[in-house]
């Protein structure tokens, strides 16, 4: 029930969008360190984080999706970097 009134109520929309934003720059940090793991760890606080402030009303449906593609290329990153780190798929040089 507590966990119901923070997320449906209490949760600091300001704050939520904050830590989205601190989440998907680490993640991306990480990805960019050869680093897929802990990279995966950020998307995953990312995802969460994005279920708040839904659940709170802070996103309108377009933003929605945008909020959505950007979880859905992390996660892509990340297991492009595992697989690489793995050796399983060589590195893209751009």
């Amino acid at each position: 029930v507590q966990h119901c009134e923070h997320n449906f109520e209490v949760a600091s929309i300001d704050e939520l969008f904050t830590l989205f934003s601190i989440y998907e720059k680490e993640t991306q940090n990480l990805i960019n360190n050869a680093l897929p793991l802990p990279a995966y760890e950020y998307c995953l606080k990312c995802s969460h984080t994005f279920n708040l402030l839904d659940a709170r009303g802070a996103i309108s449906v377009t933003e929605r999706m945008n909020y959505i593609l950007k979880i859905r290329k992390l996660a892509q990153l990340c297991s492009k970097g595992y697989l690489e780190k793995l050796g399983h798929i060589e590195k893209e040089t751009a």
